[in-house]
C-alpha cells in the first residue's frame, strides 16, 4: 500500500481550514485514504472525514502517516504531499513592526 510520512509545519496543525483543505483534496480521489498521527500514536482514521482528521489532533511539528489504496492512490498521495508542503496555501504571517 502506497504511503507517505510527513511532518506538519503549519502553525495551527491540521485544524479548521487546513483540515478542510486536506479532506477536500482526499475526497477528489476514488481510493481509500487513511491518516495517522504518529507523534501521538493515534489509530488510523478516514482521511475523507473532517471529524476523523480533526480527531487526530495534529499540531505543528507532528509527524503523520498517510496511506492510500486503490485507483489513483499514488496521485492522491502526491496531491496531499503538495498541499502540506505548500503550507495549505497559506503564506507566513508578516511580522508586526513596532
Amino acid at each position: 500500500m502506497p504511503s507517505l510520512t510527513i511532518t506538519i509545519a503549519n502553525p495551527v496543525g491540521l485544524h479548521a481550514r487546513p483540515a478542510a483543505l486536506f479532506v477536500k483534496t482526499a475526497k477528489a480521489f476514488p481510493c481509500t485514504i487513511t491518516i495517522q498521527n504518529l507523534t501521538s500514536n493515534k489509530p488510523r482514521a478516514n482521511a475523507k472525514s473532517p471529524l476523523s482528521v480533526i480527531s487526530q489532533a495534529v499540531n505543528q511539528g507532528h509527524q503523520i502517516l498517510i496511506e492510500a489504496e486503490g485507483e489513483s492512490a499514488a496521485d492522491a498521495l502526491a496531491a496531499l504531499q503538495k498541499l502540506i508542503e505548500s503550507n495549505f496555501g497559506e503564506e507566513e504571517a508578516p511580522h508586526a513592526s513596532v
